[in-house]
């Protein structure tokens, strides 16, 4: 796809002065990084990071059956968040693999009185959730509208983020916990406000309209530029997730895995009420995890200097075990790691005698339990 073909954020020019590398990600022409991905993965960890996100999928649900719908169409079960929470979940298919993860959204009721819920879908399967969505919306009293162009979405993370954003909105983030959102003003521009992220970090997510999008980004520089802000790319937040042990659709997650393949069966609310896309099969998936799992997600740090990729072999005794979904040198640690998916055998923590083939050489690892880093709060 050629750059003229591929989709713009509202900050586009802004990357583009700030002398960003630009990349395509998901048929958006993105910022991969703007100097150092070091230097920008460190500042996350110590200070904090900008981020533009306004690749992803916002699809709003509206309507006296919208948690209904989202309860029958997702595993998770959302008629039970409450309104300004959000909710981690997944979109499977009728045999249980997965469609998306997704970050649900109870926002307050409309003037009406409706129920109004939004999803936020990765940018690779936004048209698929939201395709997903309209056709499970079938026989439910409720709307589902494609709102991707209707927002913009600003991230600042980091342990800096809370008093960078303090200093630019009344909102009351000190009683904003984990998963929740707010609307408010930031900069005296309107932004849902959302304690959530990609990066292991605390921080906060903002969802605003992309006409506001580069006032909202400039008051937070000069705000944050005290505290060491600097903006980041999508190079930094892929080892910021690594590390933090957070899966990436198309790596750990695709629709030839079950939630309980990939460690995440905890999504899976068979609880509650009614049936819901995928029940059948995920009930059977999450027995197989508990009698017999074939394959379990691990961490793996290098012993050597070497950095495994998505793709190549896990192996021990002379056999291939496994294979790495993603890996990378990590800031943090000092040294490479990688998610994989490993047979049960060889899952435990300090299991001995594991290695990655890396062009044919045989190189050390460690097998560790994921978060390979967890914050201190």
């Amino acid at each position: 796809m050629s750059s003229s073909d591929l989709r713009h954020t509202a900050l586009d020019a802004l990357h583009r002065s700030l002398g960003a590398t630009m990349t395509d990600f998901a048929g958006w022409d993105m910022p991969l990084r703007y100097g150092s991905e070091r230097d920008e993965h460190n500042a996350v960890r110590t200070r904090a990071g900008l981020f533009d996100l306004s690749h992803m999928g916002e699809i709003t649900v509206t309507g006296p059956q919208a948690a209904a719908l989202l309860d029958f169409a997702l595993v998770g079960n959302i008629a039970s968040v409450g309104t300004g929470r959000a909710r981690y979940t997944m979109i499977c298919q009728e045999d249980g693999g997965i469609l998306d993860d997704l970050i649900v959204y109870r926002l307050a009721d409309t003037e009406a009185g409706l129920q109004k819920y939004m999803v936020v879908a990765n940018a690779s399967n936004a048209q698929v959730v939201l395709d997903a969505l309209t056709t499970r919306a079938a026989g439910f009293d409720a709307e589902v509208r494609d709102d991707r162009d209707a927002y913009a979405l600003i991230a600042v993370q980091g342990p800096a983020s809370p008093g960078i954003l303090a200093s630019l909105t009344d909102a009351d983030l000190d009683g904003l916990k984990y998963y929740a959102g707010l609307p408010g003003t930031v900069a005296g521009v309107p932004a849902l406000i959302a304690r959530t992220g990609y990066t292991g970090e605390d921080g906060f997510e903002l969802f605003t309209a992309p006409e506001h999008a580069e006032e909202l980004w400039r008051a937070l520089t000069e705000a944050g530029a005290p505290e060491g802000l600097i903006p980041c790319g999508l190079s930094c937040r892929d080892t910021l997730r690594l590390e933090a042990g957070m899966p990436l659709y198309g790596h750990e997650l695709s629709t030839s895995l079950t939630p309980f393949d990939a460690g995440l069966g905890r999504v899976v609310k068979f609880e509650k009420e009614g049936d819901f896309v995928g029940r059948a099969a995920l009930t059977e998936a999450a027995a197989r995890a508990q009698e017999n799992p074939p394959r379990k997600l691990v961490g793996l740090v290098a012993e050597g200097r070497r950095v495994p990729r998505a793709g190549y072999p896990v192996v021990a005794d002379g056999k291939v075990i496994g294979e790495v979904t993603s890996g990378a040198p990590s800031p943090t640690l000092g040294k490479p790691i990688a998610m994989a998916y490993v047979d049960a055998s060889h899952a435990e923590p300090g299991t001995a005698g594991v290695g990655v083939d890396i062009r044919g050489t045989h190189e050390p690892y460690e097998v560790v339990a994921l978060p390979f880093y967890r914050r201190q709060k």
